[in-house]
């Protein structure tokens, strides 16, 4: 098992190191490779995704990164961002399913905005396309002045395209999971004002009679936004575009308690893939250990799972996580009355020891 570690940004480089702490008691054998992306990447290489590190991404069976993107790179031409880094991953490496489980843990259901009864067993798979939609579209407008402005450029526009066998390949998948869930899937778009979207729906209806014992409802993005704060348990299985999925994810995120609890999985046609967490870079608490390396954790989890064949690992680690949080340890942003705050180094070190002992 070949492993790319990309620690990336912001705190990204902390929670990779827990993340990677936890790796190393598994006693399950693995290379790895650490490479820079992203700002650290551009700050040392002058591009955030350097050959260097694409190809060792591309070499590897899955990539476990962490989070770039920095205020201080804000201003660059649109290529160099940081955050150009992800994408280009997601392009070389085909990574078109992107699953984010959103998942309330009970120790956790104080800490989300919603009163409890309406997250308490909330688990939620959001299925976001990664390599179409507005995202991918061919942009028009360009920061030509060196303050990163668009110096009286008249317009600025994307286009958002989707072909049919995009959305067909991530119907699939969302079916699919489905399938091994409560057989319901909630297709969401904005086929009443977008062309693309009511393409959209039409291919993944006809997708859909592929399935006949899944459950198919389509809602538009607005009311599938304001669903997930009125009765986010009506859901199972959401499969959207990459602009809404980006949205509704994040959203979701915060009915489990934080973001910091989220971890993700972007998968290809041969479940080779890039398993990081949910949240950004978060610079402004960079270095101040204070961030939650449980997203990240729970990302080696899935990599475990879904690209290295190692169920029993994966499902040690979420044990482990699970007893940590019934423990009372909490990082700052899932702390309440009652429980123990503790940083960054100090919640990994309680996850490597639980997996020791397990």
């Amino acid at each position: 098992m070949n492993i790319a570690i990309l620690p990336g940004d912001g705190i990204g480089p902390e929670i990779m190191a827990e993340a990677v702490r936890v790796l190393e008691v598994l006693d399950i054998p693995y290379e790895s490779e650490t490479a820079l992306v992203g700002g650290a990447a551009y700050a040392a290489h002058g591009h955030p995704l350097p050959e260097a590190t694409l190809k060792l991404a591309q070499r590897a069976d899955a990539v476990l990164f962490g989070a770039v993107g920095d205020w201080k790179y804000d201003t660059l031409e649109r290529s160099l961002r940081p955050e150009q880094a992800i994408l280009g991953l997601r392009r070389s490496l085909q990574l078109f399913a992107n699953f984010r489980p959103a998942i309330c843990h009970p120790q956790l259901t104080h800490a989300s905005s919603l009163k409890p009864e309406l997250v308490a067993g909330l688990d939620i798979l959001i299925v976001r396309e990664l390599t179409g939609d507005i995202y991918f579209g061919q942009p028009r407008g360009r920061r030509v002045s060196p303050d990163g402005a668009f110096a009286g450029q008249p317009e600025a526009f994307d286009t958002m395209r989707y072909s049919r066998p995009e959305i067909e390949r991530i119907a699939h998948v969302a079916f699919q999971a489905a399938r091994k869930r409560s057989k319901r899937v909630t297709s969401v778009d904005k086929a009443n004002v977008l062309e693309t979207f009511q393409f959209w729906r039409d291919v993944v209806t006809e997708v859909h009679a592929e399935y006949p014992d899944v459950a198919l409802d389509h809602l538009y993005v607005d009311n599938a936004a304001m669903q997930l704060v009125k009765a986010p348990k009506a859901f199972d299985v959401i499969v959207t575009g990459n602009m809404f999925g980006d949205i509704l994810s994040d959203e979701a995120a915060m009915l489990t308690g934080s973001i910091g609890m989220l971890p993700s999985a972007s998968l290809n046609a041969e479940n080779r893939g890039l398993y990081e967490p949910s949240h950004g870079s978060a610079p402004d608490i960079a270095g101040k250990n204070i961030a939650n390396p449980l997203a990240t954790i729970l990302s080696l989890a899935m990599m475990l799972r879904f690209s290295l064949n190692q169920p029993e690992a994966a499902l040690r680690i979420e044990a482990a996580v699970t007893q940590v949080l019934e423990s009372g340890l909490r990082t700052a942003d899932i702390w309440s009355e009652g429980t123990q705050r503790v940083g960054t180094r100090e919640m990994g070190s309680a996850v490597v020891a639980a997996v020791k002992a397990a």
